[in-house]
């Protein structure tokens, strides 16, 4: 057991203590204050304040970790052995930065409790964040310095051990828009077929009346290959549907459709289905609760896991949200248009709530890639090249490489073979 000495127990501390000697080291730790205690224990142990004990591991402590609130901070990035860190500890300090305050930084999502300009649809934008601005967004940091630190840590306590985590692979499948042509309702067929011929996309046209005659397969409808796909590279899937009315920017076949239910069920007997919540639920927390009941009644069983439509959090109000409609997880931790580490971690975490200066009750699974955001590469040579970069950084450190994919973009008709690429992706990454 390890024993970590500080001047403060604050929640803060705790919760990012936990996380990285527990979740991504898997270290027995305990906490003191009482200098007695600390000089008392034979075992592995560090003073983490601003001044060492004795002559025992030390690393000095920002406050961000005994703090309550949110303050402005004029964050210098420097290098800590290859590695972009902050929060410099001094020259005293066994490792020079404290990686603890840098770490909750990240998890806590702290630079989207601060003011920022949000984009179209309400969400904090990549360009806005700090890994993004120092070019560190496609590494899981708080991952690899808490790894960094366990080397430093074993060269001062070399029996001290780590418990071995394993390296997953999560493929999240979105499916806010089932079908593209079928199951749409006579209204919404006839409108669709005037505008795409009043916008003369003529092979759309025809496109529409093979899948409405039945004469070809609508290109949305995957479904099948995909599940495929998963039992022939093994590895944690989960389809997320989207089960909500007809909105702007919520356009799925109706929830009253016995097909579209059907094909719920099927896919929900042979691969974990959960909640794609919808656009109009993001600040309708009665819609929200409504939508999650409906796909329960659907896959008669209960709904826990959940992504905001288009990634869109609020932090922390988000969040709160989803903790009392009672969802357990929630997988929207990530960009949309740009690939990499939206809290700097490839491992999931709790959620910490600043302005209540709790954990919330909800864990939160970081994604690195989502499919929209490959659409700029030229081939999928490029584009398996960029998620290798990724993939190795996480398989450093064994930890949870998690990609986005939607049913639309991999049956859409584009320059690309997306379903190819994604058979691709699952051969090279699945293991």
């Amino acid at each position: 057991m390890l024993l970590i000495y500080t001047h403060k127990i604050s929640p803060r501390f705790s919760y990012t203590m936990r996380h990285l000697f527990g979740r991504i080291l898997g270290i027995e730790i305990k906490f003191t204050t009482l200098v007695e205690d600390f000089i008392k224990h034979k075992g592995p142990k560090i003073t983490y304040t601003k001044q060492p004990l004795q002559n025992e591991f030390f690393i000095r402590s920002n406050d961000l970790l005994f703090e309550q609130g949110i303050n402005q901070f004029d964050i210098k990035m420097e290098e800590w052995e290859g590695i972009p860190c902050f929060f410099s500890a001094g020259p005293r300090s066994n490792i020079p930065y404290d990686i603890f305050a840098a770490s909750f930084f990240m998890l806590s999502r702290y630079e989207e409790f601060l003011p920022f300009v949000k984009d179209i649809h309400g969400r904090f934008p990549p360009t806005a964040s700090i890994a993004y601005k120092h070019d560190f967004l496609h590494l899981p940091v708080v991952d690899l310095w808490a790894f960094k630190f366990l080397e430093h840590l074993q060269k001062r306590f070399p029996d001290i051990r780590a418990k071995q985590r394993s390296f997953r692979y999560w493929s999240l499948i979105d499916v806010t828009a089932s079908h593209c042509f079928a199951f749409r309702g006579l209204f919404r067929s006839l409108g669709g077929l005037f505008l795409d011929m009043a916008t003369l996309k003529f092979k759309r046209v025809l496109q529409r009346i093979a899948v409405l005659l039945k004469i070809r397969k609508d290109p949305y409808d995957n479904f099948t290959t995909l599940m495929e796909y998963h039992k022939k590279y093994p590895c944690k899937s989960i389809f997320f549907f989207q089960f909500a009315d007809y909105s702007t920017y919520d356009k799925n076949v109706s929830t009253e459709n016995n097909k579209f239910r059907y094909l719920i069920k099927s896919v929900a007997d042979y691969s974990r289905v959960s909640l794609a919540a919808s656009y109009s639920s993001f600040d309708d927390f009665e819609m929200l609760k409504q939508e999650k009941k409906r796909l329960s009644e659907v896959i008669h069983r209960p709904v826990s896991q959940t992504r905001m439509r288009y990634n869109r959090l609020d932090i922390p109000q988000t969040y709160r949200n989803l903790v009392e409609a009672e969802f357990k997880e929630d997988f929207s931790m990530g960009y949309t248009h740009v690939i990499g580490f939206r809290a700097g971690t490839c491992s999931s975490f709790n959620f910490y709530d600043i302005h209540m200066e709790i954990q919330q009750p909800i864990k939160v699974h970081p994604f690195a890639v989502h499919d929209y955001a490959l659409l700029p590469y030229e081939s999928q040579e490029d584009i398996l090249e960029a998620l290798k970069i990724l993939y190795y950084n996480v398989k450093e450190v064994r930890g949870e490489f998690t990609t986005v994919f939607s049913n639309e973009l991999l049956g859409g008709s584009q320059k690309l073979d997306w379903l190819k690429l994604y058979e691709n992706l699952l051969i090279k990454f699945h293991v």
